[in-house]
């Protein structure tokens, strides 16, 4: 028979797919030594097995809500999955396996479940692959009922404390098992507190806990017909309640966007772990603590400790816990037993960890350990410091930065000239300053986020229901919750700008408005909160960007030496140069000279050039432009002095630099009306209808015009090669390197050399007496090109992939048209399994792009070879051109992104060379 249960000493905890994570830890620390509560684990194929029998139509469910669906679509699918899952029953061999593996924690523990006198309580926790936070549920205290609550009591002695356990168990249970909605508990509980006068739920007396017993025992009977007292059907049934939560909504939305597939995470296992009680009195409680500090990295204990508290209390919000400094200096011996306990994890596990404890009756013990959701700043700087100290590699380092993290740290903060009215601080959980119209409902902010609206999320407190409205939302806020509470840890792991626990802050979620102060925000409002500082302030707030921080620039000169992969960055004026040099580019690998042309005084001389009729015509307007583009050229070239600069000849269909002939037809009718002369305007208008194409993009662009007007080629370079020359006399060193888009014909590349290029560079070296080294390229963004490579290498010295046009090409997909309009379903359907013009397309334009690289440097070894398309900047696209080209071209904020990915690429091509 096949085995689908385990106790924790027996078990693999390196087995995350069969055990979970949560089970898997348990296992770890069972063996580690350190003090767990002896259990169980019903694997994941289990759950699976659990399932079979619908699985088909939990599928089609499942895929509905897949896609996302209105609330009252997604509430009735819900509806139907649950019944369809209330109605399966555990197979008859894993429950007889539980029931050997309950006897067996019976011997282990000297108790017995459902004996009166001596009773056995667990907690039957969840536990995937991957960690979910708050994803999934848990149910604590489970086999209580009317007489092991006094077996309880008299085995512990505290009537009060057993009396708070059954009211949390029927509370949870009626929650998670019976599926009764919360608030009916809530609110019966809160009437209780209110009626005996105290506000936190330890003050509650025993008459106000047993009167709530018997409160929630009747919200069960008249919502399901009653509470089963038998704990062995409790057990059954909160199995099958952990399996379910599996394929919840908020599980589902969470596994759509963290791309969590069946291949990493197939079904949740279960965890059956004898209680320990953190609410048996003051000198019990529960906890979260971290290894390290989440927000800023430093190497001490950071987390919270939560006197008579249990399970999800302490990141619930529902008291202010202590800091571990404060348990520190009350426990001092448990707090050096968990420090020990924590570093010894986080040793092993090479990761900062993020542990559960419980404290019962002053003994310590550990629940759950797991690599913690960190800040990119916490995560860039751990990884450098347990570097250094030994704890892992400098390569391990590298590995544990994801290049998101990178782009977090790049994330805005508030300037700091700003003007700005602060009206209330919490807790910085998650990086970055953002401004957004506040909402107070999940479902609201993906509503107005659909419709193009920027938004915050603003809760009392977050639950994991919520979570569509994280990814909706550009920010979250919160004023109860800690660092540990569920919007911190969540935010972290999305990298969504956090601040939470803002106490000050009254938020009516009901009525739709927040209140601090004299100042009252109502839905729609813009407010900026800054998850650096965690201050909130009312209405849009200037941001400046972020610095590299030390630690990062340290991370990425590791980087540097280990990556193969240059990384040059794509600009198209000075500034973009300057950015791309600060953080680390090697030079420019693509140099757009159109964004150069859109000054008024500019715009307007390449129109009379492009609309000229004449070589004779044109060339007083091509004299007065290129004398204006030289001093641009000279700029970038000095920012990027010694390193190369790919200037790329103009590109865009010329149509993009004209009026459009509706605009100039309008003008036409206004003169005309007025009475006035409109014979210029019409002579504009003809010649502007002369030049419209039916598909500008496949039209006069890009060499063409280099062919058909050598004259504009001649000049453009002459700008060029002025810059570089002058520049060369004033003693910098400009490395220019020429490329030529469009090509499709190695006669194309001919002719522009020999009527443009070459004349120019002899002109220019002729009249400044300067020698210039000039390597002279061409971009390869169509199909032909990447075809007849084997001829176009012989008379280049360079070459770049454009894999913006090329994947245009490929595909016959107009970017703008697919992006906006089919991709998404094409997504959705999984007819794609990515954006191609995000995430290179390795069957098609990938196979192009390593054909023509790998003939290039066959016919022409000495060639260099890029890549300037957005790609370059991707970190999916980074890994496949790690041996195929020689650098990479990005963006100039994702410059350090691309250093990092290329190492990454580097490192896992070592470690398994077919990757």
């Amino acid at each position: 028979m096949e085995k689908y249960v385990y106790s924790f000493k027996e078990a693999d905890y390196r087995n995350k797919k069969l055990f979970g994570g949560k089970g898997a830890s348990l296992i770890q620390m069972t063996q580690l030594g350190l003090r767990v509560p002896p259990g169980f684990i019903i694997t994941t194929e289990a759950c699976k097995k659990f399932y079979e029998p619908r699985r088909r139509e939990i599928s089609e469910l499942e895929g509905i809500l897949l896609k996302n669906p209105p609330p009252e679509v997604r509430d009735e699918v819900i509806k139907k999955l649950h019944a369809i899952i209330d109605s399966l029953d555990l197979p008859g061999e894993i429950w007889s396996q539980v029931v050997s593996y309950m006897r067996e924690l019976e011997k282990e523990t000297g108790k017995r479940f459902g004996d009166p006198e001596n009773p056995l309580l667990v907690s039957v926790r969840s536990g995937a692959a991957v960690s979910m936070p708050g994803m999934m549920d848990t149910v604590l205290n489970l086999g209580l009922n009317d007489e092991t609550v006094k077996g309880l009591a008299k085995q512990t002695g505290n009537e009060w404390f057993a009396y708070d356990a059954y009211r949390r168990f029927l509370q949870m249970f009626g929650k998670i098992v019976l599926s009764i909605d919360e608030k009916l508990f809530s609110t019966a509980w809160e009437e209780i507190k209110r009626k005996y006068g105290v506000k936190d739920d330890p003050d509650v007396q025993l008459e106000g806990l047993k009167e709530a017993v018997e409160r929630f025992k009747e919200i069960i009977v008249r919502a399901r017909g009653g509470f089963p007292q038998d704990p062995w059907e409790q057990l059954k049934l909160a199995i099958k309640a952990v399996f379910r939560s599996w394929m919840s909504p908020r599980a589902i939305f969470y596994r759509i966007i963290e791309k969590i597939t069946p291949d990493i995470a197939d079904c949740t296992a279960v965890n059956v772990v004898t209680m320990v009680f953190g609410n048996a009195g003051w000198d019990s409680g529960t906890g979260v603590v971290f290894s390290r500090d989440v927000a800023t990295g430093e190497n001490k204990l950071y987390g919270e400790f939560l006197p008579v508290a249990q399970g999800e209390d302490v990141v619930a919000g529902i008291r202010t816990p202590m800091d571990i400094e404060e348990f520190r200096k009350r426990f001092p011996h448990l707090y050096e037993e968990l420090y020990q306990g924590v570093k010894l994890l986080e040793k092993v596990n090479k990761d900062v960890q993020d542990v559960e404890f419980t404290v019962e009756r002053g003994k310590l013990y550990f629940l759950q350990t797991r690599n913690a959701k960190m800040t990119a700043l916490a995560r860039v700087k751990t990884a450098v410091d347990m570097a250094k100290e030994g704890i892992i590699t400098k390569e391990e380092a590298l590995l544990m930065v994801s290049p998101d993290h990178v782009l977090q740290l790049l994330y805005p903060r508030i300037d700091p000239k700003a003007k700005a009215t602060l009206v209330a601080q919490g807790l910085p959980a998650s990086p970055g300053a953002v401004s957004g119209q506040v909402v107070f409902h999940p479902d609201d902010a993906v509503r107005w986020a659909a419709q193009g609206k920027r938004v915050i999320l603003a809760r009392v407190e977050t639950k994991p229901d919520d979570v569509h409205g994280f990814y909706a939302a550009v920010g979250v806020l919160t004023s109860r919750g800690g660092m540990t509470s569920h919007a911190a840890v969540v935010a972290r792991a999305i990298g969504k700008p956090a601040v939470v626990g803002a106490e000050s802050i009254e938020i009516h979620e009901e009525e739709k408005y927040l209140k601090v102060g004299t100042h009252v925000i109502r839905e729609g409002d813009w407010i900026t909160i800054d998850g650096h500082t965690g201050n909130v302030y009312i209405g849009v707030v200037p941001t400046i960007e972020a610095e590299l921080i030390p630690e990062l620039e340290e991370l990425l000169r590791w980087a540097d030496e280990i990556r193969r992969l240059g990384v040059r960055a794509n600009a198209d004026l000075p500034e973009d140069a300057a950015i791309a040099r600060k953080f680390g580019a090697q030079g420019i690998g693509l140099l757009r000279i159109e964004r150069m042309f859109r000054k008024p005084e500019r715009l307007e001389l390449l129109r009379r050039i492009i609309l000229a009729e004449s070589p004779e015509e044109r060339r007083p307007h091509l004299e007065a432009l290129y004398k204006m583009l030289k001093n641009d050229f000279k700029e970038v070239f000095k920012i990027m002095d010694g390193l190369p600069v790919v200037v790329r000849l103009i590109d865009p269909p010329l149509h993009e630099f004209l009026p459009k002939p509706e605009e100039i037809l309008e003008q036409i009718y206004q003169r005309k009306m007025r009475g006035d002369d409109a014979s210029e305007l019409e002579k504009l208008y003809r010649r502007v209808k002369a030049l419209q194409e039916a598909n500008p993009m496949l039209g006069h662009r890009g060499v063409r015009v280099g062919v058909t007007h050598p004259d504009f080629y001649y000049y453009l370079n002459k700008a060029i090669l002025e810059a570089a020359a002058e520049l060369k006399k004033e003693g910098f060193n400009p490395v220019v390197e020429i490329m030529i888009p469009q090509v499709s014909d190695v006669r194309e590349i001919i002719y522009v050399k020999e009527k443009a290029i070459i004349p120019a560079l002899k002109d220019v070296e002729a009249s400044t007496g300067v020698k210039l080294d000039v390597k002279i390229g061409t971009m390869i963004e169509t199909v032909r090109a990447c075809l007849t490579i084997d001829e176009i290498a012989k008379h280049v010295d360079f070459i770049s992939f454009g894999t913006n046009d090329l994947t245009q090409a490929v595909f016959s997909f107009s970017r703008d048209d697919a992006e906006n309009k089919f991709i998404p379903q094409y997504l959705d359907l999984k007819i794609l399994d990515a954006d191609p013009f995000e995430t290179i397309d390795i069957k098609g334009v990938g196979k192009l792009v390593e054909y023509a690289a790998k003939t290039a440097k066959e016919v022409n070894p000495s060639i260099e070879v890029g890549v300037c398309g957005e790609h370059g900047g991707d970190p999916k696209s980074i890994y496949f051109f790690h041996n195929k080209v020689d650098y990479v071209s990005a963006s100039p904020f994702r410059v350090p992104l691309a250093r990092l990915s290329a190492a990454q690429a580097a490192i896992i091509n070592r470690q398994n060379p077919h990757y």
